[in-house]
């Protein structure tokens, strides 16, 4: 990984996001990284935290409970244009992607990601290509690590998730007795 020379001098950082038990694990990564952290869980406290003090970092989940992410990057970027901000989330395409680093993001990683992902991609070189991983997830993994938020996300309500899924619930409560694919 590349270091820049231009980031931001202070090194305090905005997370937003909506899961709060990830919330708080990157909270506590970051701060162990050197930075001073502030936390958000909606996009309307998420704005009202660049309005307090804009930051020099943030790492901001796309979907969150009462809109979308983007509305708090454009915020950012408007209150600190030099601000380096990393959009995480679970639905990633495209067009979100494309818009994100139209409204001044510099990286866009899908979750789950972790701590030391996502301080790479907030401290490095974004004309930098990140190297590939040795081991990066099977699809069969990633499924799975879908269905798990889901399903928690559906406070553990197997028909709920299933539902939302759009799968049955009987082949749901297969796959969540089994053990995580490698």
């Amino acid at each position: 990984m590349t270091q820049i020379e231009n980031l931001p001098d202070d090194k305090t950082l905005l997370l937003v996001d909506d899961d709060k038990p990830f919330l708080t694990r990157l909270g506590r990564a970051m701060e162990a990284r050197g930075f001073a952290v502030r936390m958000a869980d909606t996009v309307a406290e998420g704005i009202a935290e660049v309005r307090k003090q804009a930051p020099g970092y943030a790492v901001i989940d796309l979907r969150l409970g009462d809109g979308n992410g983007l509305d708090v990057i454009e915020a950012l970027h408007n209150a600190r244009p030099d601000a380096r901000v990393v959009v995480l989330t679970g639905y990633g395409n495209i067009a979100t992607a494309v818009t994100a680093v139209k409204l001044g993001a510099i990286d866009y990683l899908a979750k789950p990601a972790d701590a030391d992902a996502v301080y790479g991609a907030l401290v490095s070189d974004k004309d930098h290509r990140q190297a590939l991983p040795e081991n990066p997830m099977s699809a069969d993994r990633v499924r799975w690590e879908h269905i798990q938020r889901v399903f928690e996300l559906c406070s553990r309500n197997v028909s709920e998730t299933a539902r939302r899924l759009n799968m049955h619930r009987r082949t749901l409560q297969r796959i969540l007795a089994k053990r995580a694919p490698k």
